[in-house]
């Protein structure tokens, strides 16, 4: 995800390559980030935030806590610090990191190609700026959507940030289908994989509620409606909906594992926990 922010913010002229600076903990994986974007490279998180105006958190949560006391010292009043990071919350960054000034964001990953759905929400110590900054940063992953309460993000987690875990299923599903009625693979993968596209682009121009949409295709006693008949009796909606609640219960539950420890440790240093 951190790569795909860099492409995007290239690719849309909101910053030059001089102006990158990432860091990263492998020499090979710092050379390669060096020669695709021409960014400069670090292997210190410290040096990499000194002197940004923006700073892009993008290492796994596990990892927060080591990363967070490298660079809290470094982190200055007027910096926008910015997580993509699935599970912390804000209160767990803003403690963590000593700063006040955050933004937790949920994308996914066909932002690696500029079509994400960013969720997003910002501190209010976030200045105007700050959000219009995190505005900037997000649009360049594609849509970004800004919301007022955080528990928004965990939801959307749910949904747009593992809604192509569920897209990527049955795309899978569908193609298997296509083979077994006998199809050769990859002609059931161009088909399935252009059917889906077509769909999503054509339910988003027309603007047409879903089921306006699959009535259009679902003739009495037809085909659609055989198949539709299949899915219903499968539980296909209320499989999907489990599906969602599930993901978003895991991600309330790494949200508050992260809160605790991050409340164990600022009370181990006497630190008051935000």
């Amino acid at each position: 995800m951190a790569e795909a922010m860099i492409v995007g913010l290239l690719r849309g002229n909101l910053v030059t390559p001089s102006q990158v600076v990432a860091s990263h903990p492998r020499a090979e994986r710092r050379a390669a980030l060096e020669e695709a974007h021409g960014i400069r490279v670090v292997a210190s998180n410290a040096e990499a935030v000194d002197g940004a105006d923006v700073v892009i958190l993008a290492v796994k949560p596990q990892t927060l806590a080591k990363v967070g006391r490298e660079i809290a010292p470094h982190l200055r009043p007027g910096q926008l610090v910015l997580s993509v990071l699935a599970g912390p919350t804000t209160g767990a960054l803003v403690t963590t990191l000593d700063h006040d000034q955050v933004v937790r964001a949920m994308p996914n990953t066909p932002a690696r190609i500029g079509s994400g759905m960013t969720v997003w929400y910002a501190t209010p110590a976030c200045t105007g700026d700050q959000r219009a900054q995190a505005r900037a940063l997000l649009s360049a992953l594609g849509v970004e959507l800004e919301v007022e309460e955080e528990k928004w993000v965990a939801m959307a987690t749910a949904i747009s940030g593992t809604g192509p875990a569920y897209v990527f299923l049955v795309m899978e599903a569908l193609i298997d289908a296509a083979v077994h009625l006998g199809f050769p693979r990859h002609i059931a993968h161009d088909i399935v994989i252009e059917t889906l596209e077509g769909s999503t682009r054509f339910a988003k121009q027309s603007g047409d509620h879903p089921a306006v949409l699959r009535n259009m295709v679902t003739s009495p006693a037809g085909t659609s409606a055989a198949a539709i008949h299949e899915l219903e009796s499968g539980r296909l909606r209320t499989v999907l909906s489990e599906a969602v609640w599930a993901a978003f219960r895991r991600t309330v539950e790494l949200g508050d594992e992260m809160e605790a420890q991050t409340a164990l440790r600022a009370k181990g240093r006497g630190k008051p926990v935000r």
